[in-house]
């Protein structure tokens, strides 16, 4: 039974390793608790108060006090080293500029550049002293090494003072700081009798002020004294780190001064919490500023989210529509019920995503990577694009096609959900069709537990192929892809009469040589899924024919002279002499209606089906009965290409299901 410590104070409380899986945490006061290490899978902090307790906040206030007045202390010796530009020493009046330029100059980068930009040119600064003693005077380089010395401890202690102060968030902690560090700079400048001295001294502070502000406001010039001044704030606050929190809720929490460094945050909430700015998160996804506040507002609508690691990350029900997540990592991410309207996904990663009821409408999904884990159920998805749009093309490769149809509830998952996940082998140089066809069955035959599959191949370009291959669960994909690699890259070396020499008359490497050859011949791919087809899909590695794809090449000529061809040559075929057991004739005459009924087939690929229905049917007349067979099986493994795209309720694939086996059967390939 899950534990329940809702509402309780559990400040300083030490959890550290429990097994704490469900735990409801909910309006709990857990500053300064320890659960390191802790199983928190589940956990309920919905409106708990993290941080500090009031002794570890009072301490660090203290020594921010410190840095205050060390910070007014530097400031001081820098302006009494400018005011010496009033000096009747030629040297220390030389010194006095010297150090007002190094000044003038750190501050000017360090406002538009950040404090490392600063830190740079000071660094160069001091280079440029150090040769300044050798052609000059000691004094100068003195001043030189003072306002550099003095610009860093200054500017680094004031900030951090201040942006302590802010991170541990007492109200008075800024102000009596400031007065602190004045009181300090004014002492520094009564010392040295300038009143140059306390002036620039103000300066110094008032930038230390801006840097600070700067930084807590999440500027990332100044991301360093940000990260300083938070771990600074989080010694001895609420610490997750190394803890597991996936599932676990923090709506509306009070965060600041917490520790989530090494923890697991895998579809963690965290809508409408407070100080997430003010955590500790190490390397989690909680160091992205936009990230942090996208996770509190669920607003994303047109941010850019490019390649950005976004695994495990929760956006249920987020407003993400003409977002982009191009190249992004969203596996094992929450995004059921989120809008994703419009939104680019292009080369996304949703390996075990959860896009349960998810609107999809109108998104780009170009070489999107879902899988077999991506959970689909009850998306809402009228039409989505295969590819980014451009000017030339704003709504490229739609699907459905017909721009007056839409997907019904349930058929975008039919549609596009792959059965399996692939291994995939891209040749992109002098690609040799008998060598794959060799290597692929050695792999096939040394690995039986892979299970492994063909089921598409992809042309690219003039002379590269990508061949996908069904693979078993668990498989060591990068293993797999390495061995057969070394085997191709082996046999491609060889003569073609070695090669010859290796495979004989073995009909399985002859017949995916071929496929090959044949994809490596068309001008144009097709697109299943997320997958671009030009060849084949599903060849049977135990040898057996399960060919489910060519997808061939054809102008978009017009049907309907296509279609008339196609008659002409089944009138030449005899006609069934049983009324009741249709021949090839009457099959093929079934199959012609149904492609040119087909809503979902585009008319490039109507026309290519046409052309396969009249192959089959001048195969049919052909007296030598291998050539017959050998055109048969080709055609029927294109057709089978071409309808394996289309989704699962089209009438086609109801037609092609049920007359290709028969068809096949009647040339003697059943």
């Amino acid at each position: 039974m899950a534990l329940d410590f809702s509402g309780q104070n559990l400040r300083g409380r030490n959890f550290k390793g429990q097994n704490l899986a469900d735990a409801n945490f909910s309006y709990a006061d857990i500053r300064g608790a320890n659960f390191r290490g802790a199983n928190l899978t589940g956990a309920n902090f919905s409106h708990a108060k993290a941080g500090l307790q009031r002794r570890w906040a009072i301490g660090l206030v203290i020594i921010s006090f410190l840095l205050s007045g060390l910070s007014g202390f530097f400031w001081a010796i820098n302006g009494y080293f400018v005011s010496q530009i009033f000096s009747s020493s030629s040297n220390y009046y030389i010194g006095g500029w010297v150090a007002l330029i190094i000044l003038i100059t750190f501050f000017f980068i360090t406002i538009r550049q950040g404090i490392i930009a600063g830190l740079g040119a000071v660094a160069f600064a001091v280079a440029f002293a150090v040769a300044f003693v050798v052609a000059f005077a000691v004094a100068v380089a003195g001043a030189f090494a003072v306002a550099v010395a003095g610009a860093i401890a200054g500017t680094v202690a004031g900030a951090i003072a201040v942006a302590v102060a802010g991170a541990v968030a007492f109200a008075f902690a800024g102000a009596v700081a400031f007065a602190f560090a004045g009181a300090f700079a004014f002492a520094g400048a009564v010392a040295f009798a300038f009143a140059g001295a306390f002036a620039f001294a103000g300066a110094g502070i008032l930038f230390s002020i801006y840097i600070s502000w700067q930084a807590m406001k999440g500027d990332e010039k100044y991301s360093l004294i940000h990260n300083i001044a938070v771990a600074f704030a989080a010694i001895g606050g609420t610490s997750f780190r190394g803890a597991d929190l996936t599932g676990a809720d923090f709506t509306q929490a009070t965060l600041k001064s917490t520790d989530f460094r090494n923890t697991i945050l895998i579809c963690s909430r965290w809508y409408q919490a407070k100080m997430l700015d003010r955590v500790r998160p190490g390397s989690t996804y909680l160091q992205n500023s936009q990230i942090r506040q996208l996770l509190i507002t669920g607003q994303g609508q047109d941010k850019n989210f490019y390649r950005e690691n976004l695994r495990g990350i929760n956006l249920q029900s987020a407003n993400l529509a003409d977002a982009s997540f191009i190249g992004a990592d969203l596996s094992e991410a929450n995004l059921q019920d989120a809008d994703l309207s419009r939104a680019k996904l292009k080369q996304t990663q949703l390996d075990a995503t959860d896009l349960t009821g998810a609107n999809l409408t109108g998104a780009y999904i170009e070489d999107w990577g879902i899988t077999n884990t991506t959970k689909l159920h009850g998306v809402r998805c009228e039409y989505v694009f295969m590819r980014l749009p451009t000017k030339e093309d704003p709504d490229p490769l739609r699907k459905p096609d017909n721009k007056q149809e839409v997907f019904a509830d349930g058929d975008f998952a039919d549609f596009i959900k792959p059965i399996f996940d692939t291994l995939d082998l891209y040749h992109n140089q002098g690609v040799d069709p008998r060598a794959i066809a060799i290597a692929f069955k050695n792999l096939a035959e040394n690995h039986p537990e892979a299970e492994l599959e063909i089921v598409a191949m992809e042309k690219r370009g003039d002379d590269k192929i990508l061949l996908r291959a069904k693979i078993a669960a668990g498989s060591d994909k990068s293993q797999l892809s390495a061995e057969y690699f070394d085997d191709y890259n082996q046999l491609k070396a060889l003569s073609q009469s070695q090669q010859l020499l290796l495979v004989e008359k073995d009909s399985y490497i002859s017949d995916l040589k071929n496929m090959i050859t044949t994809a490596l011949g068309q001008p144009k791919s097709y697109t299943q899924g997320n997958t671009i087809m030009s060849d084949i899909s599903g060849i049977n590695i135990q040898g057996s024919s399960n060919v489910s794809g060519i997808a061939g090449n054809s102008s978009v000529a017009n049907l309907g002279t296509i279609s008339g061809n196609v008659s002409i040559a089944l009138t030449q075929l005899p006609d069934s002499p049983d009324a009741e057991k249709p021949g090839i004739k009457e099959l093929l005459s079934q199959l012609q209606d149904a492609i040119i009924q087909s809503t979902y087939l585009p008319e490039e690929e109507k026309a290519e089906a046409l052309e396969q229905v009249k192959t089959l049917a001048e195969a049919g007349k052909n007296p030598q009965e291998s050539t017959k067979q050998k055109t048969a099986k080709t055609a029927i493994t294109m057709l089978k290409g071409i309808f394996t795209g289309l989704p699962a309720v089209a009438s086609l694939v109801e037609a092609g299901n049920k007359l290709l086996p028969a068809i096949a059967k009647l040339f003697g390939l059943g």
